[in-house]
C-alpha cells in the first residue's frame, strides 16, 4: 500500500464519532487526504488514536506510513504504541536521581530507546529482589535528565512479570545494583488478549 492507502484504511478503523479534545474528528483527516497533506493527516490520526483505544493494525499502518514518509519520531511512536497493545502498558511519575547521586550523567532519550531493569517488588527462587525489564518512553519532552522527573510509559518485557503491579505501586528503575530513579504507577493498561494481524 502507497502512504495514502495506509493513512485512508487506518482512518477508516476510528469510530466516526471519537474527537480529540481540539475537536479533531476522522472528517478533518479526510480533508487533509484529499489535498495530499499526509503528514498533517498522519499526525491527526495519531492524536485521535491516543484518545480511545483502537486495534493493532491502526498503528502498524500509521508506522508504516510514517516510515514512508521518512518521520523518525512517528514512526518510532506507532511502533511504541503497537508494543503497548502486544505487551501492555504501565504509566507511572518517574523521578531520577541527580547525577551526584547515580551511575548516569547523561540524559535519558525519550522516545523508547531505554530499557532498564525495574524491581518491582518480584522475588528471585533465593529470595532476592528479582528485577524485570521494561522499555521507557518519556511523555512529551525529548529527554529526562539526571534529578528530573516526568510521566514516563512503560512496555514490560515479560508482561506477566508486571500482574501484580497495581496503581499507587512505587518501582524502581536500574541501571545498574544502585537505584537510578522511583516511580509511582498511574495507570494500567493489559496486554490485548487476541491480538488481530493485518
Amino acid at each position: 500500500m502507497d502512504v495514502t492507502e495506509l493513512l485512508q484504511s487506518a482512518s477508516l478503523l476510528v469510530p466516526e464519532e471519537a474527537a480529540t479534545e481540539n475537536d479533531i474528528t476522522v472528517r478533518d483527516v479526510w480533508d487533509h487526504l484529499a489535498h495530499d497533506e499526509w503528514q498533517i493527516a498522519l499526525s491527526l490520526l495519531e492524536e485521535l488514536g491516543d484518545g480511545s483505544p483502537l486495534p493493532l493494525t491502526f498503528w502498524e499502518q500509521l508506522a508504516e506510513a510514517a516510515e514512508e514518509l521518512r518521520l523518525e519520531r512517528s514512526a518510532a511512536w506507532c511502533h511504541w504504541r503497537c508494543s503497548e497493545i502486544r505487551n501492555g502498558m504501565v504509566r507511572a511519575d518517574l523521578t531520577l536521581r541527580p547525577a551526584s547521586e547515580a551511575r548516569r550523567r547523561t540524559p535519558i532519550a525519550g522516545h523508547g530507546v531505554l530499557r532498564p531493569m525495574w524491581d518491582i517488588g518480584n522475588l528471585s527462587p533465593t529470595g532476592g529482589a528479582a528485577v524485570s525489564i521494561a522499555g521507557l518512553w518519556v511523555e512529551d519532552m525529548p529527554f529526562l535528565e539526571p534529578g528530573g522527573r516526568a510521566t514516563v510509559r512503560l512496555v514490560p518485557l515479560t508482561p506477566s512479570h508486571w500482574k501484580h503491579v497495581g496503581t499507587g505501586r512505587r518501582i524502581s528503575m536500574h541501571e545498574n545494583r544502585t537505584v537510578a530513579g522511583t516511580a509511582v504507577v498511574l495507570e494500567i493498561q493489559l496486554p490485548a488478549t487476541a491480538v488481530p494481524t493485518r
